[in-house]
């Protein structure tokens, strides 16, 4: 038992099992080609599509391509016979030499793009989509990121896009209206929508991480520091119940309407929406990864067991929800651990989406 696993909502194949309908067991996703030695270590999920990356910077998709979210997809007849995940194209990436792809993003109906040389050096940020607001389809932004910067963190919430640089700046295009991109500008249109990255003003700290809720952006500084700034929309307390800081922080993660900081202690601080019971559950065990869909979330604890728990209407959470609200709520359901996998098979990388969860399993070191 190795390879890339997913569960949940499927209704446009989204999660590459060959089929559309929704699953609420780990299934074993199918490639068009399964990369050899190149596992898979992200995975963006926009609304009804999904990219993976590997480590060698290779991008492949599932799901919804019809407004280009999903790259160049040259055999259209192929891709809407059978959902499996295919390579990602980008256009003259071969001319060019920007071939590795380092960070990918989705909003609803959109994927972002990092894309760098073979030295890992960002050459183009890819706007793949057309939305309001945000680009046509299969766009490079022009003169982005700045001569001398590279990025180092990359965030979708459902209209908005933020990037964090190395230098600390942070920059923000799309919906703004909330506030979540910040004071754009003076004057009429300053929470509006941003066609093109604009730098965020005010943020008294150099900027670590970025990550997007529905309506907001939360940013903090590099562990040690760990000071913490929310923009936009207060709604479930996003802004008034954020901690001021969290210096010990390992990792950042965020729901539409939660917010999750793991510690290097391997505990959880969550504040936000909790109406499915997205909010870490008591006597939660000490966790080493943390993945957040868009209204549930995904642990991998230090024992080898992936854990979910929030709405799980789809089956993303498992099979076992509350029958009426299709919750996990105050508890948590196991999706899979290493006691039931063969000798040698480890639990890799784990992921969140729209309704979507995902497990990578290897076998003596294998990635597939």
């Amino acid at each position: 038992m190795e390879g890339l696993f997913a569960l949940g909502s499927n209704g446009s194949g989204q999660l590459g099992l060959g089929h559309k309908e929704d699953v609420s067991v780990p299934k074993q996703v199918e490639f068009d080609q399964v990369p050899q030695d190149d596992p898979v270590i992200d995975v963006a999920a926009g609304g009804n599509h999904t990219i993976l990356i590997t480590a060698s910077g290779n991008a492949y998709w599932s799901g919804d391509y019809t407004n280009g979210c999903c790259g160049i997809v040259d055999d259209e007849e192929k891709a809407n016979i059978r959902p499996t995940f295919q390579k990602l194209s980008l256009p003259d990436s071969a001319d060019t030499g920007c071939n590795h792809i380092m960070h990918a993003a989705c909003t609803w109906d959109k994927t972002i793009l990092v894309v760098g040389d073979e030295n890992h050096h960002v050459k183009t940020v890819y706007i793949c989509g057309d939305a309001e607001g945000l680009g046509r389809a299969l766009a490079p932004i022009p003169d982005f990121p700045p001569a001398g910067t590279t990025v180092t963190s990359l965030a979708a919430g459902f209209r908005h896009v933020v990037v964090v640089l190395d230098n600390g700046d942070v920059y923000g295009w799309g919906n703004g209206r909330h506030g979540q991109l910040g004071q754009l500008e003076d004057g009429a249109g300053a929470r509006a929508i941003a066609t093109k990255p604009r730098k965020i003003d005010g943020v008294p700290f150099k900027a670590a991480k970025a990550v997007c809720c529905q309506y907001t952006t939360c940013l903090i500084a590099e562990p040690g520091d760990g000071r913490v700034l929310v923009l936009g929309a207060d709604k479930w307390g996003l802004k008034s119940q954020a901690p001021p800081e969290i210096p010990n922080w390992k990792a950042v993660s965020a729901c539409w309407g939660s917010i999750y900081v793991l510690k290097r202690d391997g505990t959880l601080s969550a504040w936000g929406r909790d109406d499915h019971g997205q909010l870490p559950p008591p006597g939660l065990p000490e966790v080493s990864r943390i993945a957040a869909g868009s209204e549930h979330v995904v642990a991998l604890t230090e024992a080898g067991e992936v854990l979910a728990w929030g709405w799980g209407e789809h089956g993303n959470c498992g099979p076992h929800t509350e029958e009426k609200s299709g919750d996990v709520r105050g508890r948590w359901n196991v999706l899979a651990s290493v006691k039931n996998l063969p000798e040698g098979a480890n639990i890799a990388a784990i992921g969140a989406g729209c309704a979507t969860s995902w497990i990578n399993i290897t076998a003596d070191g294998l990635y597939l």
